[in-house]
């Protein structure tokens, strides 16, 4: 399953990159997020490997992030693996006219089993929704300081 996703930031590009790579804001921006713990590399560097668990309602769950592809302040690549699936989210970042930041993201889930094929196929919905609210979580804590330390996942 593919789809594409795009927000507007009205912060500057610099100030948005910034923002994004420091991993002590994750916690700001990513709804049940319970941790993060650098496994190898550093952080948002190509080959660099983060484990990242959430609690996602009555569920824990562990993906590991790694960084696949960077351009400089224009391009971040990364793929998640957990159990029984695989999410490659290509990451696009361009300054617009008036000094905002357009984020742009190409997000391909791969199903490694039979249950997980069926979810993407019937919920495809559920996928985009979560990106989503991602990206306007990180937008509201950007731009306005608003974090989700406190809101369910």
């Amino acid at each position: 399953m593919k789809y594409t996703t795009e927000i507007l930031i009205r912060i500057p590009l610099s100030d948005f990159i910034k923002k994004l790579h420091n991993p002590e804001n994750l916690k700001h921006w990513q709804r049940g997020l319970i941790s993060y713990d650098l496994i190898s590399g550093y952080p948002g560097d190509i080959g660099s490997k983060m484990k990242l668990v959430y609690k996602l309602g009555k569920r824990d769950m562990e993906l590991i992030e790694t960084v696949i592809h960077k351009e400089n302040l224009s391009e971040l690549h990364v793929m998640y693996d957990t159990k029984g699936m695989q999410n490659i989210q290509e990451n696009y970042f361009e300054e617009t006219p008036n000094g905002f930041t357009k984020w742009t993201a190409k997000s391909e889930f791969l199903a490694m089993n039979f249950m997980l094929r069926m979810m993407t196929l019937l919920m495809p919905g559920t996928f985009k929704k979560q990106t989503k609210q991602y990206m306007q979580d990180f937008k509201n804590f950007a731009e306005k300081g608003t974090s989700v330390i406190h809101e369910k996942a």
